[in-house]
């Protein structure tokens, strides 16, 4: 087949960027939008996109990064609005079974009575990006691989520092095109982030996992924060003192709302796609990694949900990590369901096939070929240490010897000058460090740690004893007659005798030296130091894998992407978790044969579902209200109610959660929240026509401010436009 012919019919990118009747493929850097103006214009963007480009005018200069989830400033005092899902874990660091805020949401009546997120909690604004590729690359192809990871890796380190000099910012380097390219992008860290409002889990988390990536969706999937500066305007640590903080833009909320086919775009940190991995990456993936995870976390949500009854404290701490486990799980299976459905396999070997075949027909693009059969090698060895590691890593999960190796590492690295330590150990790290172990106090369960342990422990000893680990074998007492009854009486000394379940203790060891740990007798600490040697020779091979990564990747991208360019198209990086801008429409759609997804979804179609019991439980004043047909001013002539959901055909992934949904004018008309589950395939492979996002409209979340809370004086504070 002609390379011509082959790109039009897999990868679909020149079709996909034009035709309006189908999902556009594209999560894109604020620098390409001028190329794609005209696109832009065609959807109905009544912006100017180079407008677009200025991170901080409007409406860029509005959107954040909460390090996980997107969000945006609604007010000039410093308000943000994101997913219900973003904030869970501050609704849940704040809750107790006593007094159960996810049970019962959160309203602040004044600024007084907001609450401190949960340890860690961070808004990111980017202000500037710098292109620093040639600094970080000069000279690092002559290197042997792990010379060439370590110098990239420390020019990253020393140009984070320099960018972080000036106080109150976070900076990071970011690789785009497998190593290619590096920009530095320096944002502002507010570090004291508040609770604001989140409604109850039976309007933000309606439908729970039974509705997770489905379609029709009832969830009002909002919640807001506030971030917080010192008087002076500077980043500053939680305080009474402190002052809301004063963001140079901040977005309209439009009362008004959508209707079918009106233009939307949303601009947010989307985490990671793979749509660029060689056909090895691939075939490991769906073949072993995928499969065999998926069915290891039917196996974690069952132990932690039958050792955490409903109700008890234990299930409040461990209600965030179960949404998260619920929710990689349904991905998994959609993932895994989807590219047996578009025959993923086949279409990136018929991808690899094009692209030689675009290779192999001039002379001049001759020395991509060894690149990219050395990078298909190496794919394959990084799988075969991923298997062979993949239970190791599990057994070393529990929290205290997570805390208990962290500490130790940072002993370690503390002997090093402060710009030779590792990312994470530094001291802009710190913060961070200190705020995890502080976090565990209200995250950790001992005989829901245990029953993990005992669970990642059981399928560790299924493995071949080839496969096994001899220092952690000889640390926990396992032998080769060692079966799964067995691992209760090894492993119960461990929480008997340590005192790191003690957030004192753990805040205490931050300061000790690798001499004063080594000597402790409590025994994850003695676990971790064991286990230190063999872990550091896992990471050495894995920097050398990278090493060789980071000379032939890149050429493989330079590659594809000139072909893709060649085709018409315009090659956007795999998403990173760094700004991109993603646009479509409001739309339908029909994922399968005889199937139709309707665009919006009702206030009735939330009675519709109601049970009454948990996660179809929505509030019997909600019900009411709905049964009155108290629209206020928030319905929608169209479909004859408020919408609750809609639909639209953007290009998403995980970490756009919380992304602000604009329409033609950059006013807020809803939050993305979810992608259905014929969609989560496209992290890996771009299928127009199932690719559907889902957002929670404007107006319903005005409605339940309004009418179900009682949260007008946020409506008041809000620009809220019709």
């Amino acid at each position: 087949m002609k390379a011509t012919k082959l790109l039009s019919a897999v990868l679909l990118l020149s079709s996909a960027l034009s035709a309006p009747a189908t999902a556009k493929e594209g999560m894109f850097t604020p620098e390409q939008l001028p190329d794609i103006a005209d696109q832009l214009k065609e959807a109905g963007l009544e912006l100017d996109p180079s407008d677009l480009t200025d991170l901080t005018g409007f409406p860029m200069g509005a959107v954040v990064s909460l390090g996980g989830c997107s969000a945006s400033f609604v007010s000039p005092e410093g308000l943000v609005v994101t997913n219900h899902h973003c904030a869970r874990g501050s609704v849940q660091f704040n809750s107790t079974a006593e007094n159960n805020y996810l049970e019962n949401g959160f309203l602040a009546g004044t600024k007084g009575a907001e609450l401190p997120a949960a340890p860690g909690s961070r808004i990111y604004v980017t202000t500037e990006l710098t292109d620093v590729t040639d600094r970080v690359r000069s000279g690092t192809l002559e290197m042997s691989p792990t010379q060439r990871y370590d110098a990239i890796d420390q020019r990253r380190k020393d140009i984070t520092a320099e960018c972080e000099a000036e106080a109150g910012f976070r900076c990071l380097v970011a690789s785009f095109y497998g190593g290619a390219q590096y920009t530095l992008i320096k944002r502002l860290e507010v570090r004291d982030v508040r609770l604001v409002y989140a409604p109850a889990d039976s309007i933000g988390k309606y439908g729970g996992d039974i509705d997770n990536w489905q379609w029709p969706r009832h969830t009002g999937d909002f919640a807001f924060y506030r971030a917080y500066v010192a008087p002076d305007g500077s980043a500053a640590d939680f305080d009474e003192a402190n002052v809301p903080y004063a963001p140079e833009h901040h977005l309209k909320v439009n009362a008004a709302g959508l209707d079918d086919g009106d233009f939307v775009m949303v601009a947010g940190y989307p985490g990671s796609t793979n749509r660029y991995t060689l056909l090895a990456e691939v075939e490991n993936t769906f073949g072993w990694t995928y499969p065999t995870f998926q069915g290891l976390l039917t196996d974690w949500i069952n132990t932690i949900e039958d050792t955490a009854p409903e109700g008890s404290d234990a299930r409040v701490k461990y209600e965030s990590r179960l949404a998260g486990l619920n929710n990689f799980e349904k991905n998994l299976r959609g993932q895994i369901d989807g590219a047996r459905r578009v025959g993923l396999v086949d279409r990136r070997a018929a991808r690899e096939a094009g692209l030689a075949e675009w290779i192999a027909a001039d002379e001049a693009r001759s020395d991509y070929a060894p690149a990219i059969a050395a990078l298909t090698e190496l794919s394959q060895e990084s799988a075969t240490a991923a298997r062979t590691n993949f239970w190791y890593n599990n057994t070393t999960r529990p929290a205290l010897l997570g805390a208990a190796q962290r500490l130790y590492r940072l002993s370690k690295e503390r002997e090093l000058p402060n710009a030779q330590r590792e990312s994470g150990y530094q001291e802009r790290d710190m913060t961070f460090f200190r705020q995890g172990l502080q976090a565990l106090d209200r995250r950790y369960d001992e005989s829901v740690d245990k029953a993990e342990w005992e669970l990642f422990l059981g399928g560790y000893l299924a493995q071949p004893v080839e496969e096994r680990v001899a220092v952690f074998d000889a640390a926990l007492g396992i032998t080769a007659e060692t079966k799964a009854g067995d691992i209760l009486p090894l492993i119960s000394g461990f929480y008997d005798g340590t005192t790191l379940d003690n957030g004192e203790t753990r805040l205490a060891m931050m300061d000790a030296d690798a001499a004063t740990i080594e000597a402790n007798e409590d025994p994850f600490v003695k676990l971790a130091v064991a286990l230190y040697e063999y872990e550091r020779g896992l990471e050495d091979a894995s920097e050398e894998r990278a090493g060789r990564a980071l000379a032939l990747r890149p050429a493989y991208m330079e590659a594809i992407t000139t072909w893709q360019r060649e085709e018409g198209g315009l090659p956007y990086p795999d998403a990173n978790s760094t700004l991109r801008i993603t646009f479509g429409n409001v739309m339908g759609g029909s994922p399968f044969d005889g199937l139709a997804y309707l665009p919006f979804t009702t206030l009735e179609g939330i009675t519709q579902k109601d049970t009454g019991e948990e996660p179809f439980n929505s509030p019997q004043s909600q019900l009411d209200l709905i049964a009155a047909k108290d629209y206020g001013a928030y319905s929608l002539d169209s479909i004859g109610s408020v919408p609750v959901n809609f639909m639209s055909d953007l290009d998403v992934t995980g970490g756009n959660s919380g992304s602000a949904t604009l329409n033609a004018q950059g006013e807020l008309v809803g939050l993305l929240f979810d992608g259905t589950f014929e969609s989560v395939n496209s992290d890996w492979d771009f299928d127009p026509r199932t690719t559907r996002s889902i957002h929670v409209d404007s107006r319903y979340m005005l409605w339940v401010m309004e009418k179900v809370d009682g949260a007008q004086v946020l409506i008041d504070e809000m620009d809220v436009v019709r």
